[in-house]
């Protein structure tokens, strides 16, 4: 019985764990090389839902927070609702949300989940996770909060309450900033 009573709590610890850094696509993460804060954010060109193009330097002059996630990782599904109330209330700002999904199905996973969970973000396709890489994630949920210049001035590994009011004052000093 003592046994089974740890090998409980071990399993109870390393879930705890999992959702709190995050989910891992393939063993070893996706890194190629980390971006690091201060750094200039990596251009790139994604296509989003309704296969249109979209590039990083198109939202030059904005702020953007740019979320790598996917749609069978628990600590993403559960920060999807608090990205798209602050979406809502960033609205009109010079602020842009890109949500980068690493799923395998790509558009019919994202477009599916959004469905099913009743919401609709800015998301892009990332399947092969060949922008992640560039990114240097290690697993998902991970963003980057972008300033004006373009430079990285936030990375935040995991998930997070994205209307907590310490974040949203943060994101709006950022747009009100001069470029």
């Amino acid at each position: 019985m003592r046994k089974f009573t740890c090998a409980l709590v071990l399993l109870a610890v390393t879930g705890s764990l999992f959702m709190l850094t995050g989910c891992s696509k393939k063993e070893g993460g996706v890194t190629a090389g980390a971006v690091k804060e201060g750094a200039k954010a990596v251009n790139f060109t994604l296509k989003d839902m309704q296969d249109k193009e979209v590039k990083l330097s198109d939202y030059a002059g904005k702020v953007v927070l740019l979320n790598f996630w996917a749609t069978w990782c628990p600590p993403c599904r559960e920060e999807i609702p608090s990205m798209a109330k602050l979406n809502e209330q960033m609205a009109g700002k010079p602020f842009q949300m890109l949500c980068v999904s690493i799923d395998d199905g790509g558009k019919a996973d994202v477009l599916a989940f959004f469905k099913k969970e009743g919401v609709t973000l800015p998301a892009l396709s990332d399947p092969d996770s060949e922008v992640g890489r560039q990114y240097g994630i290690t697993g998902v949920p991970e963003s980057f909060i972008i300033d004006k210049q373009g430079k990285i001035v936030k990375k935040v590994i995991g998930g997070l309450d994205w209307v907590s009011p310490d974040i949203v004052s943060f994101l709006t000093n950022l747009t009100s900033q001069q470029p």
